[in-house]
């Protein structure tokens, strides 16, 4: 395991401080915010260690109130909602300074034998000869702004492929669909749950950046403000973060300064293992050009 995706691991594991209270550090991603992408792994942390080993998350619907701030740690408060005879609820809250930062939702449940279908994984080209998200934006370093460019260049715990072509820099406007391949960068221990938080931490890069696709516009446009509103997560059954999943994103719609994304996520054999949707701002500030 690279030290990057040890200290990712770490991050996700938490501290127990009380019974159904749990602390987790944070990580300067180099972004205006707490990356929205580590609450939802640590929420989903929290909420697993107080749920019986029998049950797995099958749904996460969450709610971004405030930014975080990455240099203080983040306090998840678990309410364990009811746990009936087939699933469980819980309900998370994330504190920093006394304010809560974010709200979920969580749902657990036991494996049960049922009908079963699902949407056929997309044709495209597999990973191995793509270069990386990290090997594109090192092209394009010098634009990057100078207090930005060592987080953003440092080696990450989550490898990024992206199969739509496009430059980051200087986008133009097209379909609002993009297909990534990602993985945790080294192996992961054999625990189910943890490949699940890692894959809910990853499932926050690229969504929103889809609804700006149309509109000829990136996160390197610095009159744009985005930030994630909301997040939802469905997991179809167990899935391997340390293989290479792809992850298929559409925008259907967007206005009134916000953005909706929809993500689904395939291993390697075609099996859809999760999907994904989202609602973020999307806010054009001329005052920011």
């Amino acid at each position: 395991m690279s030290h990057v995706l040890d200290d990712l691991v770490s991050l996700l594991s938490l501290e127990p401080i009380e019974e159904n209270l749990f602390r987790g550090h944070s990580q300067d991603l180099g972004f205006r915010q707490l990356f929205g992408g580590q609450v939802l792994g640590q929420a989903l942390s929290a909420a697993c260690q107080t749920v019986e080993d029998s049950r797995h998350v099958h749904s996460l619907h969450g709610y971004f109130l405030r930014p975080g701030d990455a240099a203080l740690p983040v306090v998840y408060m678990v309410d364990r909602v009811r746990d009936g005879g087939s699933f469980s609820t819980r309900r998370v809250t994330a504190v920093q300074k006394g304010n809560t930062i974010f709200t979920a939702s969580l749902s657990f449940q036991y494996d049960e034998e049922g009908y079963a279908h699902q949407r056929q994984m997309p044709n495209v080209v597999g990973p191995e000869n793509l270069p990386t998200e990290l090997e594109l934006l090192r092209l394009g370093e010098n634009l990057i702004p100078s207090p930005m460019r060592e987080k953003l260049l440092c080696a990450k715990p989550i490898e990024m492929r992206p199969v739509t072509e496009g430059d980051p820099f200087n986008p133009k406007p097209g379909d609002p669909v993009k297909y990534v391949w990602f993985r945790a960068d080294g192996a992961l221990a054999d625990n189910p749950a943890l490949h699940k938080y890692v894959m809910a931490y990853a499932s926050d890069f690229n969504l929103l950046t889809t609804a700006l696709l149309p509109h000829g516009k990136s996160v390197w446009h610095k009159d744009m403000q985005l930030a994630s509103l909301d997040h939802a997560l469905w997991f179809h059954g167990n899935l391997i973060a340390d293989d290479w999943l792809l992850y298929a994103l559409d925008s259907p719609w967007a206005g009134n300064s916000r953005g909706f994304s929809c993500g689904s996520v395939y291993n390697r054999a075609g099996q859809l293992v999760a999907s994904s949707a989202q609602e973020g701002l999307i806010r054009h500030r001329k005052d920011w050009a």
